[in-house]
């Protein structure tokens, strides 16, 4: 019950859509923003539960304005607006021309449809996401900082060599060449690299001035407590989370949300040409995975799951990798999505599988007379990631 209280205003707006739509094309309008809502809920998880990560150093105030502002950025920037921006781009035509065309609803296979030259800019939209995806996921790989690994084979000797300083560029830079050289040719080389570059300088500013302004929160807060000012660290707390440290880390979270949601955006015209039912779905969709990741951050998810943030960038980087990939061969999306929840399912059971066995062992030791104040060997010591 509790849940369902968490998300009833997403149920409210889901109503009102799958209403508009019935009023726009009937039920058969309503049967394809239905499906649009449950793929885009379904595959965008990976999405949630990384989000959930940074959105949980913001305060109640800053997570309202996620699920407000935030999605009015998610619904009508990149849903709405967005493939509009592309076909006048991409079509060299007026936004009067782009409406005209999505009114039309013509066949994305057919050239000179608002779905063909949509289509038409996957290459740059790939090429910026892939990469934007792709440094996510090498700088959680080559976090030294991280206490744990999930995939220790892999995740341990690449930990170490994490330790040369920018590896996360170098690679995405490697694999940004070898793609606009290997999979693209003639004018779309250009293309594929100007928006890969794009894409890692987009991270690189964001994510750097997210970080450098936490650090400086962090650095009043820490000043604050050694003052002995009353109540300095709640106050330096919430200057952290409040301030411009939050401003930062909420444009970065905007920016993450867009990379996620570039080949969705394009892919919902396999299920239908008609830009109305998609932003409907695909908004309602946006609307409860904005939810969902307050959700975890509320119910403390990713520290009862604690492989559930691995599964996740790991499906991020699986994203990424097959976005690339996607420059030269056609993959659905349904591949792609469920290659991403069965990251996202492997590192929920493996979680449940090391939280019985740790519990099992604390068990043990208090039945052998250790005591509660003894030592547990417990998962984590299997795990940790400064482990040789």
């Amino acid at each position: 019950m509790h849940t369902l209280r968490h998300f009833k205003w997403d149920l409210v707006v889901m109503l009102a859509a799958l209403a508009v739509a019935f009023v726009y094309q009937g039920w058969g309008a309503v049967w394809l923003a239905a499906i649009l809502i449950v793929v885009e809920i379904v595959f965008s998880f990976d999405n949630a539960a990384v989000n959930a990560k940074y959105l949980a150093r913001l305060n109640d105030a800053w997570q309202r304005i996620f699920l407000t502002v935030g999605v009015l950025v998610a619904v009508v920037g990149m849903r709405l607006v967005f493939p509009f921006v592309i076909v006048c781009l991409t079509g060299s035509v007026s936004p009067a021309e782009a409406i005209r065309l999505a009114l039309e609803k013509g066949d994305p296979d057919t050239a000179g449809t608002y779905g063909y030259i949509l289509n038409q800019a996957h290459p740059a939209i790939a090429a910026f996401g892939g990469i934007f995806l792709l440094m996510l996921f090498l700088d959680f790989l080559f976090d030294t900082e991280r206490d744990s690994t999930w995939l220790s084979w892999i995740e341990k000797p690449l930990l170490k060599v994490g330790r040369l300083d920018q590896l996360s560029v170098i690679v995405a830079a490697v694999v940004l060449l070898v793609a606009s050289q290997a999979l693209v040719h003639g004018d779309e080389q250009a293309t594929v690299l100007f928006a890969g570059l794009l894409g890692l300088v987009i991270y690189l500013a964001v994510n750097g001035l997210a970080s450098v302004m936490e650090e400086k929160e962090a650095e009043k807060a820490e000043a604050l407590a050694e003052s002995g000012a009353e109540e300095g660290p709640g106050l330096g707390a919430q200057v952290a989370l409040a301030g411009k440290a939050a401003f930062s880390l909420f444009v970065f979270l905007e920016v993450l949300d867009a990379s996620f949601s570039f080949d969705g955006v394009i892919g919902a015209f396999a299920i239908t040409p008609d830009p109305v039912i998609i932003a409907l779905g695909l908004g309602v969709g946006a609307l409860f995975v904005r939810s969902m990741t307050v959700y975890l951050v509320r119910q403390g998810t990713l520290a009862e799951y604690r492989f559930l943030e691995h599964g996740a960038h790991w499906a991020i980087g699986a994203l990424a990798l097959l976005l690339v990939v996607t420059l030269k061969v056609e993959i659905p999306d349904v591949v792609i999505g469920l290659v991403g929840i069965a990251f996202i399912v492997a590192a929920i059971l493996t979680s449940v599988s090391a939280n019985r066995r740790e519990e099992a062992e604390l068990a043990e030791i208090a039945a052998s007379g250790a005591g509660a104040d003894a030592p547990a060997p417990g998962i984590f010591a299997s795990h940790s990631a400064t482990d040789d």
